[in-house]
C-alpha cells in the first residue's frame, strides 16, 4: 500500500472519529424543551395579561404523584380579609397534557366558593397552572411542578355498562368544632363515570377506547347557581368535586351533569350537614 494511501486513510479515520464523538456529544445533551405556557396562556385567555397570583390564590398538588391517573389538586382563594373583589372562576391548565386545559370552575354570580378540590390525570412531568378571574376582570396565576407519567393513558378500571354508571352521591361535611364561628360549609359531589380520555387501550381488543367523559357539571343551591364546571379528558375516572361555600337560605341542592354522548344525570338532596346521600 502506498504511503499516500495510508495517509489518506488515517485522515479519513480521524475525521470519522471526530464526527462520531461530536454526534455522541450532541445526542447525550438533552434537547432544550420549549416552555409551552406562554402559548397556552395566549390561546386559552385570549392574550389577556396574567398577573402574579401570590396572595390571591394557591394551588396544592403533590410534587411526585403516587398514581398519575388520580392526582389530587386543590385550588383556593387567598384574598385578604376585607377584600372587596371576589373570585368569578378558577381555571386549571396542565401544561404537558395532551389536552392542557383541564377544567374551568365558574362560580355563580351570587355565590362564594373559597376552595375546590378534585382529581386529575397528569401525563408527564409538567408545570400545572391555576388561574383565577376576579370580579374586576383581572386574571391572576400561580403554578406548581408535578412529577407524574402516563396518567392519561392508564388503563380504565370501569366501563359505562357496569352497574352504577351515572349514579351520583352528594356529601355534606359536618363543620369541625373549632369552625363554629365560620360561615363556610363544605360539600362534595361524586359521579360514577369512566371518563375515558381517548388515550387508553382496551386490554382485550388492543384498540383505543374513544373519549367519553363528563364535560359539564352544575350545582345549584335552591334556584341560585353555586358552581359550574367545564371539564376535559384530564378529569379522573369517577369525577368528584369537593368545595367550600357560603350558604343561602335554600333547603335543597340540585346537580346536573352532562357527558360527551349527551347523557344527562341529575340529583337533588336536602340541606343537611351530616348527610351523605345516593
Amino acid at each position: 500500500m502506498s504511503t499516500t494511501l495510508v495517509r489518506a486513510l488515517r485522515r479519513a479515520g480521524c475525521a470519522i472519529g471526530f464526527l462520531a464523538v461530536t454526534a455522541s456529544a450532541v445526542l447525550a445533551e438533552p434537547a432544550a424543551q420549549k416552555d409551552p405556557w406562554p402559548g397556552l396562556a395566549s390561546d386559552i385567555f385570549g392574550g389577556r395579561p396574567l398577573l402574579d397570583g401570590t396572595g390571591v390564590l394557591a394551588i396544592e398538588m403533590p410534587g411526585r404523584a403516587e398514581d398519575a391517573a388520580i392526582v389530587p389538586i386543590t385550588v383556593r382563594a387567598t384574598l385578604a380579609p376585607g377584600e372587596q373583589r371576589r373570585v368569578r372562576a378558577f381555571t386549571v391548565v396542565i401544561d404537558e397534557n395532551p389536552a392542557p386545559l383541564a377544567a374551568t370552575f365558574s362560580i355563580g354570580p351570587t355565590a362564594t366558593i373559597s376552595s375546590i378540590s378534585t382529581r386529575m390525570r397528569v401525563n408527564s412531568y409538567t408545570n400545572v397552572h391555576a388561574v383565577a378571574e376576579l370580579s374586576d376582570g383581572r386574571l391572576y396565576v400561580v403554578a406548581t411542578y408535578v412529577k407524574a407519567s402516563g396518567g392519561c393513558s392508564a388503563p380504565a378500571a370501569k366501563n359505562a355498562d357496569r352497574a352504577g354508571f351515572g349514579q351520583m352521591r352528594f356529601r355534606q361535611f359536618p363543620r369541625p368544632a373549632d369552625a363554629a364561628t365560620s360561615a363556610t360549609h363544605e360539600a362534595q359531589i361524586m359521579i360514577q363515570h369512566p371518563n375515558h380520555s381517548g388515550l387508553q387501550m382496551d386490554q382485550i381488543t388492543h384498540l383505543y377506547i374513544p373519549p367519553f367523559f363528563v364535560h359539564s357539571l352544575k350545582i345549584w343551591q335552591g334556584d341560585e347557581l353555586l358552581l359550574a364546571m367545564e371539564g376535559g379528558i384530564s378529569i379522573s375516572e369517577d369525577p368528584n368535586i369537593r368545595f367550600t361555600y357560603l350558604r343561602n337560605d335554600a333547603s335543597r341542592f340540585r346537580v346536573e351533569a352532562t357527558d360527551t354522548k349527551g347523557q344527562v344525570f341529575t340529583g337533588e338532596w336536602p340541606v343537611n350537614e351530616e348527610r351523605e346521600s345516593n
